[in-house]
């Protein structure tokens, strides 16, 4: 009997094989990689409640600007340092009466938020405009208005206007418009008719 290479299918052996779909599943997305050494991470609190932090043995300070961090700060310090890292991390707490506290911190897992529904599209309001008019501008000076949307030329003859949509002018309360003089410093305060 001759048998050709080509017919023979490889075979893993039976203990191989996955079980479940799930195992399958398992089998085909690889775990995250775990460093050979997690990194050492020393927090020493003051008596002040003052931390200062190591990573490996190098200084680990706080964003510039930021205030120094605080025993109050421990969990999202944790957090950002596991998540800078992507891998679990050694942590050493030295407290300032020399009590010493060790454990091992595993970043959190990061769960893919399930697609949301599509929101029910938002019935767009009608937009009329509105017209404001002020005088005694410099001819061509940019002019503001405010609540600043936009801004507007003011004409040769020194006035100046602005159309806006009604839907701007509904998010103030007052409903008043400002036009402001960049250059003359002129201001006019009204509601537009």
């Amino acid at each position: 009997m001759r048998v050709h290479l080509q017919d023979v299918k490889p075979q893993r052996p039976d203990h191989a094989q996955p079980k479940t779909r799930r195992a399958a599943r398992r089998a085909a997305v690889p775990a995250d990689p775990v460093p050979a050494v997690l990194p050492n991470v020393v927090i020493a609190v003051a008596d002040t409640g003052e931390v200062t932090v190591t990573i490996d043995d190098a200084p680990y300070a706080p964003e510039p600007f930021a205030p120094a961090w605080r025993r109050e700060d421990f969990a999202r310090l944790i957090d950002q340092i596991t998540d800078q890292r992507h891998s679990a991390i050694r942590v050493e707490v030295r407290e300032s009466d020399g009590t010493v506290f060790t454990d091992i911190i595993a970043p959190a897992r990061r769960h893919t938020p399930e697609a949301a529904p599509d929101p029910q599209p938002a019935s767009t309001p009608t937009a009329e405009f509105v017209e404001f008019r002020g005088a005694g501008f410099v001819p061509g000076e940019d002019v503001a208005v405010a609540v600043v949307i936009t801004h507007t030329d003011a004409r040769h003859d020194g006035t100046a206007r602005s159309l806006l949509d009604s839907v701007q002018l509904d998010t103030s309360p007052s409903r008043e418009v400002i036009l402001l003089g960049r250059i003359s410093g002129t201001l006019e305060i009204g509601r537009p008719r």
